[in-house]
């Protein structure tokens, strides 16, 4: 029967590190289904989601020891076997002044709202004008029926009259 496992992965960046664990997920027997890697503070992380028969997971964790080797830290984790996901999606971007605590502040206003936050990309760039950082986010998120994207719109702008907030309503995925 096949399963599900993330593989997290950390480690110094060079080229051939993607193509290392893709060797080691397809030489298990594996199938790459979804993924999240970057260069993130001069690093290499991210994480992959395969599916694998269960007598193989042995195989890939032989192949990720042999990825260990060259610099890289990869573990195996379990996925949960039941999405228990519920609401309705919405993508948010984010724009504001950078400073520090503006992603606690953003993210204690979603967790009090009850809203899940399914992907969070966040980034500081300078300004085009001022030259001030401006921090950027896109979230995707699960907002719990009935909460309304005003009400959503309306917290999130509390926050601060410097930050920017817009709206993608998407529609449910299957």
């Amino acid at each position: 029967m096949d399963q599900t496992i993330i593989l997290t992965v950390v480690g110094s960046d060079r080229p051939g590190l993607t193509q290392a664990i893709a060797d080691a997920v397809f030489a298990a027997g594996g199938n790459w289904l979804e993924s999240h890697l970057s260069r993130l503070g001069g690093k290499y992380v991210g994480s992959v989601l395969v599916e694998l028969p269960e007598e193989r997971l042995e195989e890939l964790e032989q192949a990720a020891r042999k990825i260990d080797a060259f610099g890289i830290k990869v573990d195996i984790i379990a996925s949960a076997k039941i999405d228990e996901r519920s609401g309705e999606p919405l993508t948010i971007e984010i724009v504001g002044q950078d400073r520090p605590g503006i992603v606690r502040e953003v993210t204690t206003v979603l967790a009090g709202l009850d809203i899940n936050i399914e992907d969070f990309v966040t980034a500081v760039e300078g300004g085009a004008w001022s030259g001030v950082p401006l921090f950027r986010a896109r979230a995707k998120l699960l907002i719990p029926a009935p909460l309304s994207t005003d009400k959503v719109r309306q917290a999130l702008e509390e926050i601060s009259g410097e930050v920017m907030v817009d709206f993608d309503i998407e529609p449910a995925s299957n």
